[in-house]
């Protein structure tokens, strides 16, 4: 008996995957824990490997199709069995089952031929209701992502019309349709009408070119992962901004002292992260993620680093931060930024982060806001270290090693004093570093 190949979750934070690539073609020899597809998760590219041996029978993902977690994308059986289960979402006209019923009663009631037309206009308002994004029996066929994010948007998905699979509406639409302020059919149409008049001044680039000529080029998967993650973030995430300039006085100066016995010594934002860590353990709602009406409170530390790299930023991540020693923390952000040059980082990686740090001071931005990393409750924003004139407590202006952070927090989970007194903390342990090399 076949076996159905299910979308896997690959992250912890994934809800839908898209088909890259199969490895096998249909009629192919299946093996287990040998590759079967390719898949685009939220994080990266992987290769699905098999969980069973078998024969691929049926393929019912086509390659760039997105589906949510749990839909079937193919089927594995014996040698010669044929294929047959149909795609999975020919498993909702189950729940439609009613319609049936009036045949049987026309077979049953053949002297009552007029009631025979109703059947007839039941079955009529199917396709209507499936080509709006919606399925039959009323219910709107919608993924759980773009339910969430369309209560949470105040959009009504009766007016979305659905572009996956059977009219089923996924993320991508709610966002058009969140762009657009209308339904995603609108944002369908106006394409078909603006591509006409915008394709015909392209071959002269001359005179109307105000902007000269127009080179368009496509994002990658990964790039198109992370527009779509960082847009879906600033459209749910309520945020408020909290600026601070921590004394790294302290840091130069421990910095100074480790260069002698460690090489490399721990970096400037090494100790941030360990800082972090460190007071994240004490809040836990800052180490939490808000979700479909609740509050998520992670039990281990992992703080993602973000890093930019291959015209993409990737985010990988130092697991349990709290409970390693900073030089531990630095040993770790070097391979996992390594990795991620190279382009060898794996989605285990990538995956699992509770809070994150960006950094741009390398680039001389004094200061910056970030967007949270969904469903994170915070991200920091690390500027540069630079010498300012400081007033001490004698009243004295004194040459300190100043740096600026920005907390960007998710107003759901976190409250204007909670992220304040979480701030407060970083900047403690980072005034007082001893306590960081322990």
């Amino acid at each position: 008996m076949a076996s159905d190949v299910m979308m896997p979750r690959l992250s912890d934070s994934m809800e839908e995957g898209t088909v890259l690539k199969w490895l096998v073609e249909v009629g192919g020899e299946v093996k287990r824990g040998e590759p079967l597809v390719e898949i685009e998760t939220d994080k990266a590219n992987m290769t699905y490997e098999a969980d069973t041996d078998g024969v691929l029978i049926e393929v019912l993902a086509d390659e760039g199709q997105t589906l949510p977690i749990g839909e079937v994308i193919a089927r594995i059986g014996a040698p010669g069995e044929e294929a047959g289960g149909g795609r999975s979402e020919e498993k909702e006209p189950a729940s439609e089952e009613p319609e049936p019923e009036p045949e049987a009663e026309t077979e049953a009631g053949e002297e009552e031929p007029e009631e025979e037309p109703e059947p007839e206009r039941e079955r009529e308002p199917a396709p209507a209701a499936s080509s709006d994004g919606g399925g039959g029996n009323g219910r709107v066929k919608a993924s759980p992502v773009a339910r969430r994010m369309a209560r949470e948007m105040g959009l009504e998905l009766s007016g979305i019309s659905g572009t996956g699979p059977g009219g089923r509406i996924v993320k991508a639409d709610i966002e058009a349709a969140a762009k657009g302020g209308g339904t995603a059919v609108e944002e369908r149409e106006a394409p078909a009408r603006e591509e006409q008049p915008e394709r015909a001044p392209a071959p002269q680039p001359s005179a109307d070119g105000a902007k000269g000529e127009v080179r368009t080029q496509e994002l990658t998967r990964l790039q198109r992962t992370v527009s779509r993650r960082m847009a879906e973030s600033k459209a749910t995430a309520p945020e408020f901004h909290l600026n601070m300039e921590i004394d790294m006085s302290g840091c130069v100066e421990l910095r100074e002292r480790l260069k002698e016995v460690a090489e490399p010594a721990p970096s400037f934002n090494d100790m941030v992260v360990k800082a972090c860590a460190s007071a994240l353990r004490e809040f836990p709602r800052v180490n939490g993620a808000y979700r479909d009406g609740q509050w998520e409170l992670y039990s281990r530390v992992n703080v993602g680093v973000a890093v930019a790299a291959q015209d993409t930023l990737i985010v990988p991540t130092i697991f349990d931060a709290d409970q390693k020693s900073l030089g531990m923390i630095a040993r770790d952000a070097r391979a996992l930024i390594g990795k991620v040059r190279e382009g060898n980082i794996t989605p285990p990686e990538l995956s699992g982060g509770t809070f994150t740090v960006s950094n741009l001071g390398m680039y001389g931005i004094e200061s910056f806001s970030a967007v949270i990393n969904p469903p994170q409750a915070a991200i920091l924003a690390v500027g540069a270290l630079k010498k300012k004139p400081v007033v001490d407590e004698s009243g004295r202006i004194v040459a300190r090693d100043m740096m600026a952070v920005t907390l960007v927090c998710d107003h759901r989970i976190l409250y204007g004093a909670d992220g304040a007194e979480f701030l407060a903390r970083v900047r403690e342990l980072l005034e007082q570093p001893l306590s960081l090399a322990l």
